[in-house]
C-alpha cells in the first residue's frame, strides 16, 4: 500500500528490497495513528505526541564516524570530533539495516533542508519507527505535493533505532552508530531512538558541502527587523541563543541552524526542536503553548498517565528533555526562512567566571578569534554544591558538527564582514558582580536593552572603551543600562579578585587558541587573548 505521495525514485535505488509496506510522505495523522497502534507513543492533553527514548536521551559523539573515502578525505578536520571509519565497517553496517529492514513496514518522508532555493538539500529520511519519520517531517522543510512526484534525494538517512550494532562483530565503538559516506551520499543511524541524531547528521552534512559553494553554514538563531535588517546569534547551550532571538518586535527565520550566502541568510530547516526541562508558560510563552498542541512531538517528557497532563519540571527520565515542532507553531515568524546580509553578528557566552563584559564590540578580526574560540562557561549543578565554573571552548559554537578545519569557517566570517560591513557584538549574559556563588547572573533587560540599542544602531555615536584584560570594545554608554553595569570591575567589591580571576580566564583563552594559530594570520594572532 502507498500512502500520500511517493516518489517516481524509488528505494530501490537504496538496496532496500523485500520491505513490508512502505508508507510515502505519511502527514501528522496518520503519523500519529502508526505510532500508536505500534505501542511507542502515546497523546498527551492538549494533544501532543509523547514518546521516550530509552537508554540514550542526547546525543552519542562518540558513535560518529566519517568515511575515510578519496572524495573527502583530504577535506575532513579528522581527531576526536571526526573520526574516521573504513568503507569495509560502513558496508557491513549498511547491509546490516538492509537486511533488519525486510519485511518490516518502513516510513519515507522527502525533505528539503534549505530555505534557498539555490542551496537546499533534497534529503530522504528512511525508518521503520513512525514518529522519527514525523520528527524528520517536523524538522525539514515539506516539498508541495507536485515536487514530491520526482523527487530525487541527494542524500538519504537509512534510521533504523531499535537495530543495535555488535561492537566486536561490527567494528563500532557501542551498540549505537552513526556512519556518514560524503561518496554515498548516505547516512547510517542506529542503536539510538533520540531524534537528534538524524536533525545534526543532516547539519553536519550542511557544513560539509555549503563551504565549497561559498555559503558559511552556522550554528545560530536568526532574526529579522520591521525594517527588514538581519541579526544572527551564535551561542552554546545556556546561553540565551534561542530566548533572545525570540524577540517580539522582530520575526524569527530560524532557532538553530542556517547558512549565510551572497544572496543572505537562510534557514536550513522548517521547524524547532527546543529543551523544555522547566520550561515556563510565563518566562517563555510561545515555547511553551507548542508543548500543547496537537503535531508536536515531546520526548522524555513526564506526563500522568492519567490525566495526560505535562510535568515540565520533572527530569527523572532525561534532563535534556525535547519537543519538535514546525516552525510556523511559533508566532511572528518569518516565513520565506530567508532574510537580508546581516547587518549584526552577535556571540554570546554565559561567562560564570563574571570577568567579561556584557557587551563589547569587536573588530572582524576579534570576531574571527571569537568565533574559533567559541567560549562560554558552564556551572556545576546546585544540587550538590559544587561552584567551580568551567571553561568550555567549541569551536564555532559547534564543534561537534563541524568537518571541516574551524579556520574554513573562521576565514569565510571574516571575508563576509569585510564585504557586508556587519557590526559583530560579544554579548556576555553570564554572571556579574562576582563569579558563579558570588555575583548574580546578568539580568535578562538588561541584555535586552543592549541588543536593542546595538541591532537598532544606538551605539553607533555612543564612544568605546578598551577593556584593559580583553582588549574588548565596551561602549561608554547603553540606554536602560546602569554604567557601572558595563565595566565589570566595578561591579566586584573586591577588585585584586577579579584582576586574578581575569587573569586565569586570559590564560584558558591563549591555552585554547594554541591549536588554531598555524591556521590563522597575524592579524587575528593579535587581536586574541593572551595570560601577560
Amino acid at each position: 500500500m502507498l500512502a500520500s505521495q511517493a516518489s517516481s525514485k524509488d528505494l530501490s535505488a537504496h538496496g532496500i528490497v523485500n520491505s513490508g509496506t512502505v508508507h510515502w510522505n505519511l502527514g501528522t495523522e496518520p503519523l500519529y495513528e502508526n505510532t500508536i497502534a505500534n505501542g511507542l507513543g502515546t497523546i498527551t492533553a492538549g494533544g501532543a505526541l509523547r514518546v521516550e527514548t530509552g537508554k540514550f536521551t542526547g546525543r552519542s559523539p562518540n558513535d560518529k564516524f566519517i568515511v575515510d573515502e578519496p572524495s573527502s578525505t583530504g577535506d575532513i578536520w579528522w581527531g576526536s570530533v571526526n573520526r574516521p571509519t573504513t568503507l569495509e565497517i560502513y558496508e557491513r553496517l549498511k547491509a546490516k539495516i538492509l537486511a533488519y529492514y525486510q519485511s518490516r513496514d518502513l516510513f519515507v518522508q522527502d525533505l528539503y533542508a534549505g530555505a534557498a532555493v539555490d542551496h537546499r538539500l533534497n534529503v530522504r529520511v528512511i525508518s521503520d519507527s513512525p514518529w522519527h519519520a514525523l520528527f524528520a517531517r517536523n524538522m525539514f522543510i515539506r516539498p508541495s505535493r507536485e515536487d514530491l512526484t520526482g523527487f530525487d534525494p541527494q542524500f538519504t538517512v537509512l534510521h533504523a533505532p531499535m537495530l543495535h550494532a555488535d561492537p566486536a562483530v561490527d567494528g563500532t565503538n557501542s551498540e549505537v552508530f552513526i556512519v556518514v559516506n560524503f561518496a554515498e551520499r548516505t547516512v547510517l543511524v542506529g542503536g539510538s531512538r533520540y531524534a537528534g541524531e538524524i536533525k545534526k547528521s543532516i547539519f553536519s552534512i550542511m557544513n560539509y558541502l555549503l563551504p565549497a559553494r561559498g555559503v558559511l553554514p552556522m550554528h545560530c538563531s536568526a532574526n529579522i527587523g520591521e525594517g527588514g535588517d538581519t541579526a544572527i546569534f551564535f551561542g552554546l547551550s545556556g546561553t540565551g541563543k534561542t530566548t533572545l532571538s525570540a524577540d517580539g518586535t522582530r520575526r524569527l527565520i530560524g532557532d538553530d541552524e542556517h547558512g549565510w550566502s551572497d544572496q543572505g541568510v537562510f534557514n536550513f530547516e522548517g521547524g524547532c526542536y527546543a529543551k523544555v526541562i522547566n520550561l515556563s508558560q510565563k518566562m517563555e510563552p510561545e515555547i511553551y503553548a507548542t508543548t500543547q498542541r496537537f503535531g508536536t512531538i515531546l520526548e522524555n517528557v513526564v506526563y500522568d498517565e492519567d490525566t495526560r497532563f505535562l510535568d515540565l519540571d520533572d527530569g527523572s527520565l532525561a534532563e535534556n528533555t525535547r519537543a519538535s515542532y514546525p516552525i510556523d507553531f511559533i508566532p511572528n515568524i518569518e516565513p520565506s526562512g530567508m532574510g537580508g546580509q546581516p547587518t549584526n553578528i552577535v556571540m554570546l557566552t554565559a561567562d560564570a567566571f563574571g570577568v567579561l563584559p556584557p557587551i563589547s564590540e569587536l573588530t572582524p578580526q576579534q570576531a574571527m578569534y571569537h568565533f574559533l574560540s567559541g567560549y562560554t562557561a558552564r556551572v556545576a549543578g546546585t544540587e550538590r554544591g559544587v561552584t567551580e565554573p568551567k571553561a568550555t571552548f567549541s569551536t564555532c559554537f559547534g564543534a561537534p558538527f563541524m568537518p571541516r578545519h574551524p579556520s574554513v569557517y573562521a576565514q569565510m566570517l571574516g571575508e563576509k564582514m569585510a564585504k557586508t560591513g556587519a557590526k559583530c557584538w560579544l554579548v556576555n549574559t553570564g554572571w556579574s558582580g562576582g563569579s558563579y556563588g558570588t555575583g548574580q547572573r546578568m539580568r535578562i533587560d538588561y541584555t535586552r536593552a543592549m541588543l536593542r540599542a546595538a541591532i537598532e544602531g544606538k551605539l553607533s555615536s555612543v564612544a568605546r572603551v578598551e577593556d584593559p584584560n580583553f582588549g574588548l570594545l565596551i561602549p561608554d554608554q547603553v540606554p536602560e543600562v546602569p554604567n557601572d553595569v558595563l565595566r565589570p570591575r566595578q561591579t566586584w567589591q573586591d577588585g585584586k579578585a577579579y584582576d586574578n580571576v581575569a587573569s586565569d580566564l586570559r590564560g584558558m583563552f591563549e591555552n585554547n587558541f594554541k591549536q588554531f594559530e598555524g591556521h590563522v594570520s597575524e592579524d587575528v594572532k593579535k587581536a586574541g587573548i593572551y595570560a601577560a
